[in-house]
């Protein structure tokens, strides 16, 4: 696995490079379907399966107003395609210069005269080039010209559904975090930092919290949550609350994770924090002592929806 950061740092040809262009906001199963492809038809022709992708986000340049919230850091998505097995992930720094190269100064200068390429490997709706002028049936063209193939991949559909990042950011903005697990193909997770909190889990409420700050920019809409807690190379079942504390009518966001059979000090741990299903909405209780036998229930529901994963940590 090579990962090439910069059109320009492009030192030497591949061997017959087969490539997919775009985002892949979530490496999502539509992704990993195309990937799987490009897999199977470099090896076919000795050649290399090749990934093109931006940073950051195009719409972060072109039109800031409009970017989404990402499903994943850079870091994490360059992990997730890595582990889907292709040969060589190729970033492009998108700036506004980069946006302004036309649709056909694109393939010839950059698919053609620098990467060599010999397929492309993209969805129906892609587009490309400065204004998204060019199209599928221009790069089809171009190809001709150019001497290299293009096939079309077919959307993945689940529950009658396209599988789509901007889907699956729908499905984690509304907390129905099991439904964008099926898309992805794997639960949706962020990563994060133990800091200080307000200390009230432990002395208060008898059930330590860990607060959480994290760089990932979309998180599950506020409630309660089963989770699972990758940490040190080890999985626990956890219980995490996203919102703002309502019983202690505090303004100040938060997201906390009680980390299930763990008795430790977690200041200053990374945590990845992986969502299985939300359990409740934020409430407001009258007194801490309701608000302590809530999360008591809250933790039993969770440990039965998180048995599976705990029982795995060592698998």
């Amino acid at each position: 696995m090579k990962i090439i950061d910069g059109i320009e740092n492009m030192k030497e040809r591949l061997p017959y490079p087969v490539l997919t262009i775009g985002n892949f906001d979530g490496v999502h199963l539509g992704h990993q379907a195309i990937f799987r492809m490009l897999i199977d038809r470099a090896r076919e022709k000795n050649g290399t399966s090749v990934v093109l992708t931006f940073m950051p986000h195009p719409l972060r340049v072109i039109a800031p107003e409009r970017s989404p919230k990402l499903l994943t850091l850079y870091k994490d998505k360059l992990n997730f395609i890595t582990d889907s097995g292709i040969d060589v992930i190729i970033c492009i720094n998108f700036t506004k210069e980069f946006a302004d190269i036309t649709a056909e100064n694109f393939v010839t200068g950059i698919l053609c005269n620098v990467l060599g390429i010999k397929e492309v490997f993209i969805g129906p709706n892609y587009t490309f080039g400065k204004g998204r002028r060019g199209s599928t049936e221009l790069l089809r063209e171009l190809g001709e010209q150019c001497g290299f193939e293009v096939t079309i991949v077919d959307e993945i559909r689940i529950n009658h559904s396209v599988v789509s990042s901007s889907r699956i950011r729908v499905l984690v903005a509304k907390g129905k975090v099991d439904e964008a697990a099926a898309l992805l193909g794997r639960l949706y997770s962020v990563e994060g930092i133990v800091i200080e909190g307000a200390k009230r889990g432990k002395s208060l409420l008898s059930t330590p919290t860990a607060n959480l700050l994290t760089a990932n920019e979309l998180l599950p809409k506020d409630g309660v949550y089963a989770v699972m807690v990758e940490m040190d190379g080890e999985r626990y079942g956890g219980a995490t609350n996203i919102g703002f504390n309502p019983t202690f009518e505090e303004k100040k966001f938060s997201f906390e994770t009680h980390v299930l059979d763990f008795d430790g000090n977690l200041l200053g741990k990374t945590l990845r924090v992986h969502f299985v299903k939300r359990i409740r909405d934020e409430m407001k209780f009258s007194n801490i002592d309701d608000l302590s036998a809530q999360m008591k229930k809250d933790i039993a529901e969770i440990r039965d929806i998180v048995k599976d994963y705990v029982d795995s940590r060592h698998g």
